[in-house]
């Protein structure tokens, strides 16, 4: 059964939420968000080609949509840009004193929000969603 839609909806749910933490000053798990939510998009380019990619590495995700799809720069720079944010920013000995809280602020995550809204853009295209 195919899933595609299913991927970038919550693709899609993920980032709404990560406007609220943006909002709501929560700027670690907001930058944590956008990561999953460009994730569960390049999911749902895989899962649209049938590739199913797994694992958390943006990076590496492109690399496997790469047989499928010419990925656009800005996309490539925007995933390495959010996968900072996949393990420190929910990990206190990610640092060496104080907690993810502590070192990420607005324009971390409003750029996060940028990326993520990039990758996402590009995953619409790809499947061909509104």
């Amino acid at each position: 059964m195919q899933r595609t839609e299913d991927w970038l909806k919550e693709a899609e749910a993920e980032l709404r939420a990560a406007h609220a933490l943006l909002a709501s000053g929560h700027w670690a798990w907001c930058c944590f968000t956008c990561h999953q939510a460009a994730e569960k998009a390049l999911k749902a380019v895989g899962e649209h080609f049938r590739a199913r990619p797994l694992g958390h590495n943006l990076n590496l995700l492109l690399q496997h949509l790469e047989p499928f799809v010419t990925v656009p720069d800005e996309v490539r720079y925007a995933c390495g840009r959010l996968n900072r944010y996949d393990i420190p920013t929910r990990y206190p000995d990610a640092f060496d004193q104080g907690v993810p809280a502590e070192q990420f602020f607005e324009p971390d995550a409003q750029e996060a929000i940028t990326d993520a809204e990039q990758v996402l853009a590009f995953a619409r295209r790809v499947i061909g969603a509104p």
